[in-house]
């Protein structure tokens, strides 16, 4: 049995997706994202109060870069991983976890749009840079899919993988703060994964996230 410990629109969607995409029974647990997630029940199964955490074959395991890994290798068959060899497995790597680098500025965006309450203690200045930090991100992907490969349709010659779930979720949140008109070919693999019907059943349903409204842009100094 396969328990993941979720909140809509966090890491966790990554791991959410990934798994609606190996077409593996599994269960989700829903927690608010609010201190709950810093009760000792919580902290049991994730030591840092974070989602996802997940549980499995009598183990619990977080971190949602690992998480992806792990499943990847416990379900090989589906093809989403790039084992021990394959000559894809280092750019998978790198690609799986350059998910986090953009997510990290996306996370600090919502600190600052959404989790941060008073406005006076919200910073132009920081919202600014990690929004133009979110379109450096776009721009390293736009690189990538750019590259001169017959049908490149992913970030892989070998198709689509786990590191195209990891980099388009982070560029799902990253999209609330940062918008891809200028990356035509980061736009045109986005809208390819939005397609799939594994992304939308990775999709919370409507008023169930965190963002309130589509876009948050960055406040401008007067």
């Amino acid at each position: 049995m396969i328990t993941l410990h979720h909140c809509p629109q966090t890491r966790s969607m990554r791991v959410l997706w990934l798994l609606h995409e190996l077409d593996v029974d599994f269960t989700v647990v829903p927690h608010a994202f609010d201190k709950s997630l810093r009760a000792p029940e919580f902290l049991s199964l994730s030591p840092a109060g974070r989602v996802p955490a997940l549980e499995m074959d009598g183990e619990t395991y977080f971190e949602s870069g690992a998480l992806m890994e792990i499943l990847c290798e416990r379900f090989p068959e589906r093809g989403l991983g790039r084992l021990s060899g394959d000559l894809d497995r280092p750019d998978w790597l790198v690609w799986l976890h350059f998910a986090e680098t953009i997510t990290q500025h996306s996370a600090a965006l919502t600190q600052q749009h959404v989790a941060i309450y008073d406005d006076a203690m919200r910073s132009p200045i920081v919202m600014k840079l990690e929004a133009a930090r979110l379109a450096k991100c776009y721009a390293a992907i736009e690189g990538r899919l750019s590259t001169p490969v017959e049908n490149r349709d992913y970030l892989l010659t070998s198709g689509f993988s786990a590191a195209d779930i990891a980099v388009g979720q982070a560029v799902y949140l990253a999209r609330f703060f940062a918008p891809l008109d200028e990356f035509p070919e980061t736009a045109k693999w986005f809208e390819r994964l939005e397609e799939r019907p594994a992304f939308r059943s990775s999709l919370p349903p409507e008023g169930g996230g965190i963002y309130t409204q589509d876009f948050y842009p960055a406040w401008t100094i007067q």
